[in-house]
C-alpha cells in the first residue's frame, strides 16, 4: 500500500496522464507544442466543433498543461511550464515523440493552412 506521501508524489503525473489520455487533447497538446494557437486554428485543424474544443481545452486548462491569453473576441491557448519536474520531463518526452506520429503531421499541416494574416477575423 502506497503511503499518503507517495500518493501527493504521483498525483501530477496520473492528472497528466489523465488529461493525456484522450486522443483530441493529445492532438491540441501536439499542436500547441509549436506555439500559442487561437481556438479557432484548433477547431479547423482537427475538424472540431466550437463546443468540443472549447470542453476539450477546459479539461487541459483544468489539468494546469495550458494557459489562456484573450485578444478582444479571440482566445489563445499555450503550453504551460510545469512546476513539477517529472511532469515537464514526461510532457516534453511524448512531444518529441510527436513528429514521428503521421496523424500528428498532418493535423499540423492542416493548421499551417489555416493559420494566416487575420485568419481569426
Amino acid at each position: 500500500m502506497l503511503s499518503s506521501t507517495a500518493d501527493l508524489a504521483i498525483r501530477p503525473l496520473s492528472r497528466l496522464f489523465r488529461a493525456l489520455a484522450d486522443e483530441t487533447r493529445l492532438r491540441m497538446v501536439a499542436l500547441l507544442t509549436h506555439g500559442e494557437l487561437c481556438v479557432c486554428h484548433l477547431e479547423e485543424a482537427l475538424a472540431l466543433t466550437q463546443s468540443n474544443a472549447s470542453r476539450q481545452l477546459a479539461i487541459l486548462r483544468a489539468t494546469g498543461l495550458v494557459d489562456t491569453r484573450r485578444d478582444g473576441s479571440w482566445v489563445y491557448y499555450r503550453l504551460i511550464d510545469q512546476a513539477d519536474p517529472a511532469v515537464q520531463s514526461v510532457l516534453a518526452e511524448i512531444t518529441r515523440a510527436f513528429g514521428a506520429e503521421r496523424k500528428l503531421r498532418s493535423d499540423l499541416v492542416k493548421l499551417r493552412k489555416s493559420c494566416g494574416p487575420d485568419a481569426c477575423k
